[in-house]
């Protein structure tokens, strides 16, 4: 048994990894400040022994006794990540510090939940891990794209100065139960769109693409990386089936019978043209590559919906 903090433990992708470190029966601490997390993601494991909770933001320094760490502690989405810019910036950098002082101190391992958004719009298709990304860093989501590949910036230099065990995933998108449904990604709006026969908004002409990873592939790939032995240079967790927006809304509007019609919208500024992740990196020294179909990780979360939806 370990005793692994996960920050940001509360919400989408934290409270999933919560959930199967303690299947293997960890001692988790699980930190959030429920800015977007939710207690409705971990109430099943608040009763349990291994399993503790600490209300408390990031951005303010804290000292614990662990042995591992995974960092999730931001915002993900576009409207909560842009609703206090700054916040985000202090999130992703203060909370990186944070998360390394604690490491350094106790020789913890540290795992830094990066993201695909440190390619920004990128020129380069699928993105390897040795792309340094088309970020531009004067706009509304410099916040999350710019405080994400300082975090990076952090975990080298702490790894190269004060030999701290880092680990860093750049998380392409993911979706799955327990997603917020205000949280403005694709899955989640297109699906409570459908779910309530509104018309579901498309940006553009809904030719730009994305690849959808379920989130228990993407917690298998975490989980993975926090192995003995692993690369210390970042490493792509995604799915790399690209699918355009527009076939996304046409999928999810047959899945749950829906009498929705697509509307299109202008393009918001900045949104990556496309968006697919290289993941030999992870084929090679993890073994891992996603195996829930889209299909089938979309009627999951349709169901997930179906219940958070109802009166």
């Amino acid at each position: 048994m370990k005793r692994i903090l996960v920050t940001g433990g509360a919400g989408f992708v934290g409270s999933h990894l919560c959930k199967a470190l303690v299947q293997q029966n960890h001692h988790v601490i699980c930190l959030d400040n429920f800015f977007t997390g939710r207690k409705e993601n971990i109430q099943t494991l608040q009763s349990l022994p291994n399993f503790e909770l600490i209300r408390h933001d990031l951005v303010e320094p804290i000292l614990l006794e662990v042995d591992v760490i995974y960092n999730l502690a931001c915002p993900a989405s576009p409207v909560h990540y842009q609703y206090n810019p700054i916040k985000t910036i202090k999130a992703n950098v203060l909370g990186a510090l944070h998360c390394l002082g604690i490491a350094k101190r106790v020789n913890a391992r540290v795992l830094q939940a990066s993201t695909s958004e440190i390619y920004g719009d990128p020129s380069e298709h699928p993105q390897k891990e040795d792309y340094w990304g088309n970020v531009n860093t004067l706009g509304p989501r410099a916040c999350y794209d710019e405080g994400k590949r300082l975090a990076e910036t952090l975990f080298c230099d702490y790894h190269r100065e004060n030999g701290v065990d880092i680990r860093i995933a750049r998380i392409f998108n993911t979706y799955g139960p327990q997603m917020h449904p205000n949280d403005g990604r694709v899955v989640s709006n297109f699906i409570v769109q459908a779910l309530q026969n509104q018309d579901i908004t498309v940006y553009g002409e809904g030719e730009q693409t994305r690849s959808f990873c379920f989130v228990d592939d993407l917690v298998d790939g975490l989980l993975k990386l926090m192995q003995d032995n692993m690369p210390t240079t970042p490493i792509n967790l995604g799915n790399p089936n690209e699918i355009t927006i527009k076939t996304l809304a046409e999928m999810i509007i047959e899945l749950t019978q829906s009498k929705s019609k697509i509307i299109y919208q202008d393009l918001p500024q900045d949104d990556p043209v496309r968006r697919k992740p290289d993941i030999e990196r992870a084929k090679k020294h993890l073994k891992w590559e996603p195996k829930i179909a889209l299909n089938d990780g979309l009627q999951q979360t349709i169901a997930y919906f179906k219940n958070e939806l109802t009166p």
